[in-house]
């Protein structure tokens, strides 16, 4: 079944999900348990923001969620496709045509225009795309005076924009960002997280975002709340205060490892400086 949002048809149901996911680094006294049974869907259509203190797995989640790297145990899935059923091949092109990523890094090449890197992945993949996608998305991004610049000329904040147009040429499934604003100034990273939320709402895309920051997070529908590798809460409409107190409340419920409580303390200080 499928929906109408904006420009564009998504299909209903979940875009991603883990089902038991573990994830274990290492073996005997150096063995880390970066995930302990976390089981989590991500609705397509929706923006999700995966939320908690450094070392609690929000990132091995997304790694594996986005197939680049295996879990332990369990599955997850990319709509209906389980992923430790692929080759590597298979996985190679799943994740080229089906999913799209941003990362803090632009990762942008620097003898490429702006257009040009918008439609790199397609054109590597020996794809023509959708003009009116393209053509919509660039509009929606905000790029179209400057789709002949390179990289060079462009400030921290215009470069995220290519990057996140960029994952969304293909039209994947699911685009996964991973802490997108860690190198952008206040300013340019809420106008790349604004961007982030215009194209879930706008052309019925489905983001998953890892941060650490409150902030950030308050601009996704929902969040889900990380702590030693397990899943410990969910919030639909969020705001930045509301994501900081239940990030502040992990430090009185249960036991938690002191690198969790240092990241949480580290988070409170940076959202009420003295």
């Amino acid at each position: 079944m499928t929906h109408a949002t904006g420009t564009a048809s998504v299909i209903t149901g979940a875009a991603a999900r883990v089902v038991d996911a573990v994830k274990v680094y290492g073996s005997g006294d150096t063995e880390v348990r970066a995930l302990d049974g976390v089981g989590v869907a991500f609705p397509a259509g929706r923006f999700t923001a995966i939320m908690g203190p450094s070392g609690s797995g929000k990132s091995t989640l997304m790694h594996c969620a986005a197939g680049l790297d295996t879990l332990t145990s369990g599955a997850a899935f990319i709509g209906d496709t389980e992923l430790g059923a692929l080759g590597d091949k298979r996985l190679t092109m799943l994740r080229r045509d089906r999913i799209g990523f941003v990362f803090q890094a632009f990762n942008l090449l620097p003898t490429l225009t702006v257009a040009e890197n918008i439609t790199l992945p397609l054109d590597l993949a020996g794809r023509r795309g959708d003009p009116a996608w393209t053509d919509s998305l660039i509009d929606v991004v905000g790029l179209r005076d400057r789709l002949h610049h390179r990289p060079a000329e462009l400030s921290g904040g215009q470069q995220q924009r290519v990057a996140v147009a960029r994952a969304f040429a293909g039209r994947p499934d699911v685009v996964f960002a991973d802490e997108p604003t860690g190198n952008l100034d206040s300013r340019s990273g809420a106008e790349v997280l604004g961007l982030l939320a215009d194209t879930v709402r706008e052309l019925g895309r489905t983001v998953v975002m890892v941060t650490h920051d409150p902030v950030a997070a308050a601009y996704a529908d929902e969040v889900v709340f990380l702590a030693d590798g397990r899943l410990v809460d969910r919030m639909e409409a969020p705001t930045a205060d509301r994501v900081l107190d239940r990030m502040q409340r992990f430090v009185g419920e249960g036991p938690r490892s002191p690198r969790t409580a240092r990241s949480l303390n580290d988070t409170a200080e940076r959202k009420n400086p003295s």
